[in-house]
């Protein structure tokens, strides 16, 4: 296998219709392995080092505890079989932004790209980087929380400067981050199994309660969840700069996905194995707890260095993989023709890396954690969805469209994905209602608001704004 910064001429495969978004193309650089590992990195971030707690609370019940992460886990890798097919139909640069304008028109790639910009990518960019910041100064010692909105945005612009220096860099930057993640989380379940204490008798204690466990409070955990997984879509975003597209997008979404999945049920097992259900859920750094258990304050040193690590990782697989939904919406003349911009040295698309960071400082500085993760899945949940319902569409739009790998377990797989995909949103809405009609009765309700209504409501501003692009485009060509 060549290494990640060897470049070569690559004829561009052949489909029925060339992505418009390729226009300025950026040099296919990223191997099998690589491309494994912008998947991975992305994925493997700080959620789950930190997200067990919020979801113990909302299933306190060990059984439907791990349900949660089997279920978030099959969920992921329906999509990414869906996926498969689509990224080695459409190998360009923009992924999910592609195959919902090939799908369903221009519009619904426009609102997609809308949500990118003004609520999604700006969140997931400010959320992994305040993780790093906070593991960060937790290490130095210093417990200033305003500091934490500083260094979390000097973060992002390392990674952005990263990425704009080349591909080669960043995914270098990837790699090396990924294997770093994968050899904490085995040590950390190697010696929970092998040298850690186990309490059956709290364990046992703790499966007997299912008090609590509603559908809606399954649903809003399989949000959590779901925001640990994430990440097994965006390597789709790069795969414009991916070699021998059609061979090795299937495999890198599959295997990616897939040990992802085995990695994040191990830990999980291995955070049982040692605290029951109540500890975990009054555990805000549950990873580090459970180290702690083992080899005493030095787990929790070792914990919290891992932590800042995945969150760099996964900050820089952000960067490097969203940025190019924004180039690709330039290059469909759906935005600014400036963002769609190439950088004459380092080949990268810099005008949207550099957006990108600046709207997550912007947001960085302005919200919490959970507000910033909340929003992030909120807001591109319903267009994954869209972008497996297209390959139900493309099946009969375009049979003549080369696949060279089609969905396993086509139509079942991608329809499960879609089922579980409305529970999950349907559950934060249910939730968002309730909230609303207790304030308006009067009434305190014990939970916050989970923010699903404004989310949506911005999705669906999206609309006129694109009508009202259209209207100013056709005026001018020089925007």
């Amino acid at each position: 296998m060549k290494t990640v910064g060897e470049s070569r001429t690559i004829k561009e495969p052949q489909t029925a219709s060339a992505a418009v978004s390729d226009f300025a193309a950026l040099p296919r650089k990223l191997g099998l392995f690589s491309a494994i590992a912008v998947l991975a990195g992305s994925a493997i971030g700080s959620g789950i080092f930190r997200s067990p707690a919020g979801i113990a609370s909302n299933v306190p019940d060990q059984t439907y505890y791990l349900l949660n992460w089997v279920l978030g886990g099959a969920l992921a890798l329906c999509g990414a079989l869906t996926y498969a097919e689509l990224a080695g139909a459409l190998p360009h640069t923009g992924g999910v932004f592609v195959y919902l304008k090939e799908g369903f028109g221009r519009l619904p790639a426009f609102l997609f790209g809308w949500s990118e910009l003004i609520i999604i990518r700006a969140s997931a960019l400010g959320a992994v980087a305040t993780v790093f910041a906070e593991y960060l100064l937790r290490l130095l010692g210093v417990q200033s929380a305003p500091t934490v909105h500083y260094v979390a945005a000097v973060a992002v612009v390392v990674t952005a400067i990263f990425n704009i220096a080349g591909i080669n860099v960043s995914a270098m930057v990837q790699n090396l981050t990924t294997g770093a993640k994968y050899a904490a989380l085995l040590a950390i379940v190697g010696a929970s199994f092998l040298i850690g204490p186990h309490h059956p008798a709290q364990v046992a204690a703790a499966s007997a309660t299912t008090e609590g466990v509603s559908l809606t409070r399954f649903g809003l955990a399989l949000v959590s969840v779901m925001w640990v997984y994430d990440g097994w879509a965006d390597l789709t975003f790069v795969s414009g700069e991916v070699k021998r597209p059609e061979r090795n997008l299937p495999r890198a979404l599959i295997l990616g996905t897939l040990s992802v999945v085995g990695l994040f049920l191990l830990t999980n097992l291995a955070y049982l194995h040692l605290l029951n259900i109540h500890q975990i859920a009054a555990s805000k750094l549950v990873a580090a707890d459970a180290a702690y258990r083992v080899i005493g304050d030095a787990g929790v040193r070792f914990v919290s260095i891992a932590v800042m690590i995945a969150a760099f990782g996964t900050l820089n697989g952000s960067m490097m993989t969203g940025p190019r939904i924004f180039f690709a919406m330039a290059g469909e003349r759906l935005f600014f023709k400036k963002v769609a911009a190439v950088h004459p040295r380092f080949k990268t698309p810099y005008v949207a890396i550099a957006l990108a960071a600046s709207l997550a400082i912007i947001f960085v500085m302005v919200q919490t954690f959970e507000q910033l993760a909340d929003a992030f899945v909120l807001g591109i949940w319903p267009f994954y969805a869209g972008g497996v319902l297209a390959v139900y569409v493309l099946r009969k739009k375009r049979p003549d469209l080369p696949r060279p790998y089609r969905t396993l377990g086509y139509p079942l797989t991608p329809a499960l994905f879609l089922l579980a995909t409305l529970l999950l949103l349907g559950s934060a809405l249910a939730d968002d209602v309730g909230y609303f009609s207790a304030r308006f009765r009067g009434l305190h309700p014990a939970t916050s608001s989970s923010g699903a209504l404004m989310i949506f409501a911005i999705i669906l501003a999206g609309v006129p704004a694109y009508y009202a692009w259209n209207t100013i485009h056709s005026r001018t060509t020089n925007i």
